[in-house]
């Protein structure tokens, strides 16, 4: 594989004359030997304001944004202890980050601390034992069957309307079901997209028919109309017909062992496991505390 480097000089008055030719940007990555990608994210970062490109303005832009990058200096030994410490007290990295931001504390993103994390664990460190998802960084599935169950005439994810999909729009929800020990008791949680308004409700058992009583219940006492669902493939959703029926939501499934399709809601049930913790029985939890 090709190490990745920067564009010449020469490749950007090649691009330019290539531009003015009225080749696509695919023609001309081809031409320079280049991804598509490369073509796309130079262009897109380099061409003045007013649409033209320009290789010697673009060469300026380049070189004033590396060597402002370089200015920027590392983050000291005080800036991780203060990140570090937030760890330990079970903040996730994406908490942090927004936290010192709002604060004006410390200006970090949070794949800056989960690298910092990882390198921790390699070098024999605990930090990844305070992350939710301390077992595994990713996590992909790609061609995997679904074992769950099969149900026709569901709607697909990708059938969701814009207002769901860009997060425009308030009452497009995200569901699931949070387990705890192998008791039947869970909680169902519903969270709104845009502004992560949750309602969560207990289950005494992973049914449709709980399911179904416990989400009809939650839809119609919500003080923010829920307009779409968006759940996984799981069995206890099988039932939705029964819940649109009795509310205004409409249910769309993911995508079979996407979880990054529905990221509000794992995350709030992320933020749910530090109160639930795995393994733990939900049974003594009343519905009123939840």
């Amino acid at each position: 594989m090709r190490k990745y480097h920067q564009l010449t000089s020469g490749e950007r008055y090649a691009l330019s004359a290539l531009r003015k030719q009225g080749l696509t940007q695919g023609a001309i990555a081809r031409a320079l030997g280049r991804s598509p990608s490369t073509i796309s994210r130079e262009l897109r970062r380099n061409t003045r304001a007013d649409g033209g490109y320009r290789p010697s303005t673009a060469d300026d832009i380049a070189r004033w944004r590396r060597s402002r990058s370089r200015r920027r200096g590392r983050f000291g030994s005080s800036e991780w202890d203060l990140v570090e410490a937030c760890l330990r007290e079970e903040w996730s990295p994406e908490q942090i980050a927004g936290r010192f931001k709002r604060w004006g504390l410390l200006s970090i993103s949070h794949e800056t601390i989960y690298r910092y994390v990882w390198a921790d664990r390699r070098r024999g460190g605990t930090l990844h034992e305070h992350l939710r998802q301390s077992s595994k960084q990713r996590r992909k599935r790609y061609g995997s069957r679904d074992s769950r169950g099969r149900l026709g005439g569901k709607r697909p994810i990708s059938a969701r309307p814009a207002g769901a999909e860009n997060r425009s729009r308030v009452g497009h929800f995200e569901g699931d079901t949070v387990l705890g020990s192998a008791d039947k008791h869970c909680v169902l949680t519903l969270v709104d997209r845009k502004t992560g308004y949750t309602l969560i409700g207990k289950l005494e058992s992973r049914t449709v028919e709980a399911l179904n009583g416990r989400a009809i219940g939650l839809l119609k006492g919500s003080r923010r109309r829920v307009r779409r669902v968006t759940v996984d493939n799981g069995t206890e959703f099988h039932g939705h017909e029964e819940i649109e029926a009795a509310t205004e939501a409409r249910f769309y499934f993911a995508t079979p062992y996407h979880s990054w399709e529905r990221g509000t809601s794992e995350n709030t049930n992320g933020l749910i496991r530090q109160y639930l913790p795995k393994r733990t029985s939900m049974a003594s939890n009343h519905p009123a505390r939840l």
